[in-house]
């Protein structure tokens, strides 16, 4: 992991990010947030990614259980490491689908939840990101595309083609609903500044790229199927979602829909307008606002609330 911090008082944020496998801190480098200032950042990069990556991990541990116990895991180790009680805890696409699930089975641990690009059904996010592509080349009258598109189908019953997951980042970002609103390509965008991160070795951003590959297939069939709004709704902790509003990767819709079936003791949902599946980094002043004051605020109102029934109890 890599921590930044101003001050070590600081709330301590867990950052997971998206993949699976797909590590984040570049992003920070790249598009800065300021959140160092206001909170303990750690950017830890989950097992099989990144700098996490080894030839050495049991194929059968990578697995969603093992996963969210490894996150509780280090939420431990941080809640020590910094003396806090509870941390916040912020997920990314993939990271947010692991994120919410560890926010459910450990709430004790955490000060609130925050889904970035919140993940709720993501078979379904996939059929509404072809339909949406199909219908934006089609009024660019860009054939050759609609054709690519044509030949790559995604259902519900049949899941996602080999040439859909070939052809869907390049569609996507040239559409300005992938990673980044502004983001019109992955090479230029992702992979090239990856390995300008002078924090890593040269290995290290080597197994960036080996972790990627190897991590991704262990989860992404479970992931495409799982519905969490139809079983998951229920949460003992602040619940945030931050969302751009022309997110295809993880759908804004989806997302926001799921939001309004969740029970917490409070929750907010955030739509940045300019933005499609990172608002953190495309809209980082607004984020940090509502970090600061919305979740932070929510959560200090909760504590006092709760201090004030237990008293009158």
């Amino acid at each position: 992991m890599i921590i930044q911090s101003a001050h070590p008082g600081n709330p301590v944020l867990l950052f997971l990010h998206g993949g699976p496998g797909m590590v984040e801190f570049f992003m920070e480098k790249q598009y800065p947030t300021g959140l160092a200032q206001h909170f303990a950042m750690v950017w830890w990069e989950q097992r099989g990614a990144g700098m996490s990556f080894s030839t050495d991990i049991p194929p059968e541990t990578m697995t969603l259980a093992q996963m969210i116990a490894d996150t509780i895991e280090v939420a431990d180790y941080l809640r020590d490491r910094f003396d806090q009680d509870r941390i916040l805890l912020l997920g990314h696409s993939w990271g947010a689908y692991l994120g919410i699930q560890v926010a459910a089975a450990a709430p004790e641990r955490f000060l609130a939840y925050i889904g970035m690009a919140q993940i709720t059904h993501q078979l379904r996010s996939e059929v509404m990101a072809r339909d949406h592509l199909l219908a934006f080349y089609r009024a660019r009258d860009d054939a050759g595309m609609v054709r690519r598109l044509e030949a790559a189908p995604v259902s519900m019953e049949e899941g996602t083609s080999d040439a859909w997951m070939r052809l869907r980042d390049r569609a996507m970002h040239e559409a300005g609903v992938g990673h980044m609103r502004g983001m019109n390509s992955v090479i230029k965008g992702i992979f090239l500044p990856m390995w300008q991160v002078r924090d890593y070795t040269v290995a290290e951003k080597v197994n960036i790229w080996r972790g990627k590959v190897w991590s991704r297939p262990f989860f992404w069939d479970a992931l495409l199927r799982d519905d969490l709004s139809a079983r998951l709704t229920e949460f003992e902790l602040p619940i945030y979602f931050l969302t751009g509003q022309h997110d295809y990767t993880a759908n804004a819709d989806l997302s926001r829909a799921y939001f309004d079936l969740i029970d917490a003791p409070v929750k907010g949902f955030y739509l940045f307008e300019r933005s499609a599946h990172s608002p953190l980094f495309e809209e980082p002043e607004r984020a940090k606002a509502i970090l600061l004051n919305d979740v932070l605020g929510g959560i200090k109102a909760l504590a006092d609330d709760r201090c004030i029934t237990g008293t009158r109890g």
